[in-house]
C-alpha cells in the first residue's frame, strides 16, 4: 500500500465535476479521482476548518463510529474497475479489524475528519497514477524557468483573447452611425 495525502480538490471548468487529487507521500506521483460535489464540499470544509451549524453526513458517521467504541484505523483506495474506484474503511473494534466497503470520496471525507491515514493499493496507483512531465533537458536555470513561465502565460493570454478578437472582428458595425469603418 502507498500512503497518500490530499493534494487538492479541484473543479473542472468544463463540466463543474470535482476531482480530488491524492499525492503519493514519497514521490511526485498523483492520483486524480472524480467525485461528487457534496463529497468535495465535505472534504474541503474539513480541510479548511470551516465550522458548520449542524453535522454533515460524514460528521455523523464519525460520531456513530466513536459512540460504538470503534476507531478508523485507515482508509484504502483498493480497486479500479471500469473506470470506477473502490475503497475500504478499516475499523478497529475491540482489537478486531473490520473492513467496510465505501466510495473513495466518502472514505476520504471520513479520513480527514478522524485524521486517519489514506492509502492506495499499488496496482491502482500503477494503473491510474500520474507523474507530471519532467523537463527533458534536465535542470534548468531559474532565469530560464521564469522566461518559460512568462512565455507560456503570454501564449495562454493570447489564446484567451483570440476568441474576443474573433468576435469583435466579426461584428457588422456599418448600421450603427458614425460611418462604420474608418471614415
Amino acid at each position: 500500500m502507498i500512503e497518500v495525502t490530499i493534494d487538492s480538490v479541484r473543479v473542472s471548468l468544463m463540466s463543474q465535476h470535482r476531482v480530488v487529487v491524492l499525492k503519493e507521500s514519497d514521490s511526485e506521483r498523483y492520483l486524480p479521482i472524480w467525485i461528487g460535489p457534496f463529497e468535495a464540499d465535505a472534504i474541503t470544509i474539513e480541510l479548511q476548518g470551516v465550522e458548520v451549524a449542524r453535522p454533515l453526513t460524514h460528521d455523523l458517521l464519525k460520531r456513530v463510529i466513536s459512540m460504538l467504541g470503534a476507531q478508523v484505523s485507515h482508509v484504502v483506495i483498493n480497486d479500479l474497475q471500469n473506470d470506477t474506484f473502490y475503497a475500504r474503511i478499516l475499523l478497529d473494534v475491540d482489537g478486531e479489524e473490520i473492513e467496510v466497503d465505501s466510495r473513495p470520496s466518502d472514505a476520504i471525507a471520513l479520513a480527514v475528519r478522524v485524521k486517519a491515514p489514506i492509502f492506495v493499493a499499488e496496482e491502482v496507483m500503477e494503473r491510474a497514477g500520474i507523474v507530471p512531465e519532467a523537463d527533458l533537458s534536465g535542470a534548468e536555470s531559474e532565469t530560464g524557468k521564469a522566461a518559460a513561465k512568462k512565455g507560456k502565460e503570454e501564449e495562454e493570454e493570447e489564446e484567451d483573447l483570440s476568441a474576443f478578437r474573433d468576435f469583435i472582428e466579426g461584428l457588422d458595425l456599418e448600421g450603427l452611425g458614425g460611418g462604420g469603418k474608418d471614415s
